[in-house]
Protein backbone atom coordinates (compact mmCIF):
# COMPACT_ATOMS: atom_id res chain seq x y z
CA UNK A 1 0.00 0.00 0.00
CA UNK A 2 1.47 3.63 -0.89
CA UNK A 3 2.80 5.58 1.84
CA UNK A 4 2.43 9.06 2.48
CA UNK A 5 5.57 11.06 1.93
CA UNK A 6 6.86 14.79 0.85
CA UNK A 7 7.69 13.67 -3.11
CA UNK A 8 4.69 11.66 -3.66
CA UNK A 9 2.35 14.75 -2.40
CA UNK A 10 4.82 17.00 -4.47
CA UNK A 11 4.53 14.64 -7.73
CA UNK A 12 0.93 14.61 -6.88
CA UNK A 13 0.75 18.94 -7.01
CA UNK A 14 3.39 19.47 -10.07
CA UNK A 15 0.98 16.67 -11.76
CA UNK A 16 -2.34 18.46 -11.32
CA UNK A 17 -0.99 21.73 -12.02
CA UNK A 18 0.20 20.88 -15.32
CA UNK A 19 -2.92 19.06 -16.25
CA UNK A 20 -4.96 22.07 -15.15
CA UNK A 21 -2.67 25.11 -16.92
CA UNK A 22 -2.23 22.33 -20.40
CA UNK A 23 -5.87 21.61 -20.33
CA UNK A 24 -7.93 24.70 -19.25
CA UNK A 25 -5.16 26.44 -20.91
CA UNK A 26 -5.79 25.37 -24.51
CA UNK A 27 -9.68 26.17 -23.92
CA UNK A 28 -8.99 29.54 -22.56
CA UNK A 29 -6.46 30.37 -25.59
CA UNK A 30 -8.08 28.31 -28.48
CA UNK A 31 -11.44 28.30 -27.24
CA UNK A 32 -14.01 25.38 -28.45
CA UNK A 33 -15.98 26.95 -30.63
CA UNK A 34 -13.25 26.96 -33.69
CA UNK A 35 -13.09 24.12 -36.09
CA UNK A 36 -10.65 21.30 -34.02
CA UNK A 37 -11.28 23.47 -31.02
CA UNK A 38 -13.33 21.10 -28.89
CA UNK A 39 -11.04 18.11 -29.95
CA UNK A 40 -7.98 20.10 -29.46
CA UNK A 41 -9.05 20.70 -25.71
CA UNK A 42 -10.10 16.87 -25.35
CA UNK A 43 -6.43 16.14 -26.16
CA UNK A 44 -4.88 18.81 -24.11
CA UNK A 45 -6.42 17.15 -21.07
CA UNK A 46 -5.55 13.74 -22.52
CA UNK A 47 -2.04 14.54 -23.69
CA UNK A 48 -1.84 16.08 -19.98
CA UNK A 49 -2.44 12.76 -18.19
CA UNK A 50 -0.18 10.32 -20.69
CA UNK A 51 2.66 12.83 -20.11
CA UNK A 52 2.18 12.88 -16.22
CA UNK A 53 2.00 9.11 -16.16
CA UNK A 54 5.07 8.47 -17.48
CA UNK A 55 7.01 11.26 -15.09
CA UNK A 56 5.40 11.00 -11.95
CA UNK A 57 3.73 7.66 -12.09
CA UNK A 58 6.18 5.33 -10.37
CA UNK A 59 6.59 8.48 -7.78
CA UNK A 60 2.81 8.97 -6.58
CA UNK A 61 0.46 6.65 -9.56
CA UNK A 62 -0.39 9.68 -10.78
CA UNK A 63 -3.50 9.92 -9.68
CA UNK A 64 -3.98 14.27 -10.05
CA UNK A 65 -7.25 13.90 -9.24
CA UNK A 66 -9.71 13.31 -5.97
CA UNK A 67 -12.48 11.09 -7.55
CA UNK A 68 -9.03 8.25 -8.75
CA UNK A 69 -7.71 8.91 -5.30
CA UNK A 70 -11.38 8.30 -3.44
CA UNK A 71 -11.62 4.95 -6.50
CA UNK A 72 -8.00 3.62 -5.24
CA UNK A 73 -9.32 4.42 -1.23
CA UNK A 74 -12.41 2.27 -1.40
CA UNK A 75 -10.35 -0.35 -3.85
CA UNK A 76 -7.92 -0.39 -0.90
CA UNK A 77 -4.96 0.37 -2.78
CA UNK A 78 -4.17 3.75 -0.81
CA UNK A 79 -4.94 4.47 3.35
CA UNK A 80 -6.74 7.51 4.44
CA UNK A 81 -3.72 9.38 5.32
CA UNK A 82 -2.63 8.95 1.72
CA UNK A 83 -6.00 9.40 0.34
CA UNK A 84 -6.05 12.98 2.53
CA UNK A 85 -2.35 14.23 1.62
CA UNK A 86 -2.91 13.60 -1.99
CA UNK A 87 -6.63 15.38 -2.17
CA UNK A 88 -4.82 18.57 -0.54
CA UNK A 89 -2.01 17.88 -2.99
CA UNK A 90 -3.24 17.65 -6.20
CA UNK A 91 -6.09 21.03 -5.15
CA UNK A 92 -2.71 23.43 -4.19
CA UNK A 93 -1.24 21.88 -7.75
CA UNK A 94 -4.83 22.81 -9.45
CA UNK A 95 -4.84 26.52 -7.91
CA UNK A 96 -0.99 26.76 -8.68
CA UNK A 97 -2.00 25.77 -12.91
CA UNK A 98 -5.15 27.65 -12.33
CA UNK A 99 -2.65 30.79 -11.46
CA UNK A 100 -0.12 30.30 -13.82
CA UNK A 101 -2.96 30.28 -16.43
CA UNK A 102 -4.50 33.42 -15.03
CA UNK A 103 -1.04 35.40 -15.39
CA UNK A 104 -0.68 33.70 -19.17
CA UNK A 105 -4.03 34.80 -20.15
CA UNK A 106 -3.98 38.26 -18.73
CA UNK A 107 -0.64 38.78 -20.30
CA UNK A 108 -2.18 37.29 -23.73
CA UNK A 109 -5.78 39.24 -22.86
CA UNK A 110 -7.06 36.18 -24.09
CA UNK A 111 -9.61 33.81 -22.75
CA UNK A 112 -12.42 32.32 -24.92
CA UNK A 113 -14.25 30.49 -22.27
CA UNK A 114 -14.52 33.94 -20.05
CA UNK A 115 -14.03 32.16 -16.74
CA UNK A 116 -10.84 30.58 -17.07
CA UNK A 117 -12.02 27.61 -18.39
CA UNK A 118 -14.23 26.66 -15.20
CA UNK A 119 -17.24 23.73 -15.45
CA UNK A 120 -20.69 24.99 -16.07
CA UNK A 121 -23.78 23.34 -15.17
CA UNK A 122 -26.08 25.24 -18.43
CA UNK A 123 -24.68 23.43 -21.05
CA UNK A 124 -26.65 20.28 -19.82
CA UNK A 125 -29.54 22.04 -19.19
CA UNK A 126 -29.41 22.19 -15.40
CA UNK A 127 -28.50 20.93 -12.41
CA UNK A 128 -29.57 17.70 -12.73
CA UNK A 129 -28.63 17.14 -16.09
CA UNK A 130 -25.10 18.10 -15.30
CA UNK A 131 -25.07 16.12 -12.47
CA UNK A 132 -25.80 12.85 -14.42
CA UNK A 133 -23.35 13.64 -17.02
CA UNK A 134 -20.80 14.44 -14.80
CA UNK A 135 -21.45 11.17 -12.34
CA UNK A 136 -21.64 9.06 -15.47
CA UNK A 137 -18.28 10.24 -17.07
CA UNK A 138 -16.46 9.82 -14.01
CA UNK A 139 -17.52 6.48 -13.30
CA UNK A 140 -16.43 5.50 -16.88
CA UNK A 141 -12.86 7.00 -16.39
CA UNK A 142 -12.25 6.10 -12.67
CA UNK A 143 -13.55 2.29 -14.13
CA UNK A 144 -10.76 2.18 -16.29
CA UNK A 145 -8.16 3.40 -14.51
CA UNK A 146 -9.01 0.70 -11.70
CA UNK A 147 -9.23 -2.30 -14.41
CA UNK A 148 -6.00 -0.95 -16.28
CA UNK A 149 -3.65 -0.43 -13.45
CA UNK A 150 -5.01 -3.50 -11.77
CA UNK A 151 -2.91 -5.99 -14.32
CA UNK A 152 0.54 -5.26 -13.91
CA UNK A 153 0.92 -6.83 -17.49
CA UNK A 154 -0.45 -3.48 -18.46
CA UNK A 155 2.26 -0.99 -16.77
CA UNK A 156 3.96 -0.14 -19.84
CA UNK A 157 0.43 1.14 -22.01
CA UNK A 158 -1.63 2.10 -18.68
CA UNK A 159 -0.79 5.67 -19.15
CA UNK A 160 -1.99 5.86 -23.05
CA UNK A 161 -4.98 3.84 -22.20
CA UNK A 162 -5.86 6.43 -19.30
CA UNK A 163 -4.77 9.18 -21.16
CA UNK A 164 -7.21 8.05 -24.27
CA UNK A 165 -10.11 7.61 -21.70
CA UNK A 166 -9.56 11.14 -20.29
CA UNK A 167 -9.63 11.87 -24.22
CA UNK A 168 -12.92 10.45 -25.01
CA UNK A 169 -15.25 11.68 -21.99
CA UNK A 170 -13.98 15.18 -22.51
CA UNK A 171 -15.29 14.77 -26.40
CA UNK A 172 -18.79 13.84 -24.99
CA UNK A 173 -18.55 16.12 -22.14
CA UNK A 174 -17.28 19.57 -23.08
CA UNK A 175 -20.50 20.24 -25.03
CA UNK A 176 -22.37 19.90 -21.86
CA UNK A 177 -20.12 20.90 -18.91
CA UNK A 178 -17.02 21.62 -19.94
CA UNK A 179 -16.13 18.03 -18.34
CA UNK A 180 -14.71 18.39 -14.86
CA UNK A 181 -14.56 14.46 -13.90
CA UNK A 182 -12.36 16.38 -11.41
CA UNK A 183 -12.69 17.90 -8.35
CA UNK A 184 -9.41 19.80 -8.10
CA UNK A 185 -9.60 20.72 -11.50
CA UNK A 186 -12.80 22.50 -11.30
CA UNK A 187 -11.83 23.72 -8.02
CA UNK A 188 -8.59 26.17 -9.00
CA UNK A 189 -9.90 27.39 -11.69
CA UNK A 190 -13.42 28.09 -10.13
CA UNK A 191 -11.25 30.06 -7.45
CA UNK A 192 -9.69 32.75 -10.12
CA UNK A 193 -11.63 32.58 -12.42
CA UNK A 194 -14.00 35.79 -11.14
CA UNK A 195 -16.85 33.61 -12.43
CA UNK A 196 -20.42 34.12 -10.06
CA UNK A 197 -21.64 31.02 -12.03
CA UNK A 198 -18.55 28.82 -12.09
CA UNK A 199 -18.47 29.47 -8.01
CA UNK A 200 -22.09 28.77 -7.55
CA UNK A 201 -22.05 25.42 -9.89
CA UNK A 202 -18.73 24.35 -8.49
CA UNK A 203 -20.21 22.24 -5.87
CA UNK A 204 -21.59 20.00 -8.65
CA UNK A 205 -18.40 19.22 -9.90
CA UNK A 206 -17.01 18.40 -6.65
CA UNK A 207 -20.10 16.19 -5.60
CA UNK A 208 -20.52 14.74 -9.10
CA UNK A 209 -17.09 13.01 -9.26
CA UNK A 210 -16.74 11.84 -5.93
CA UNK A 211 -20.41 9.92 -6.51
CA UNK A 212 -18.96 8.64 -10.14
CA UNK A 213 -15.66 7.29 -8.69
CA UNK A 214 -17.95 5.71 -5.68
CA UNK A 215 -19.85 3.84 -8.17
CA UNK A 216 -16.57 2.72 -9.75
CA UNK A 217 -14.92 1.36 -7.00
CA UNK A 218 -18.49 -0.59 -6.19
CA UNK A 219 -18.58 -2.36 -9.71
CA UNK A 220 -15.32 -3.02 -10.00
CA UNK A 221 -15.09 -4.55 -6.86
CA UNK A 222 -17.84 -6.93 -8.06
CA UNK A 223 -17.13 -7.68 -11.89
CA UNK A 224 -13.02 -8.04 -10.82
CA UNK A 225 -11.61 -11.51 -11.45
CA UNK A 226 -9.93 -12.41 -8.15
CA UNK A 227 -5.99 -13.20 -7.90
CA UNK A 228 -5.05 -16.75 -7.21
CA UNK A 229 -2.20 -16.49 -4.86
Amino acid sequence: MEKLGYKNCLAEAIGTMVLVFMGCGSAVLLGVDAAGGHLAVALAFGLSIVAMAYVIGNVSGCHINPAVSLGAFLDKRISATVFCGYLGSQVIGAIGGAALLKVVSDFAGVDKTGALGSNLAAGAGDIYGALIIEVVLTFIFVLVILGVTDDKSKGTIAGVVIGLTLTFVHIVGIPLTGTSVNPARSIGPALLSGSNAALNDLWIFIAAPFVGAILAAIVYKVIKVKKED
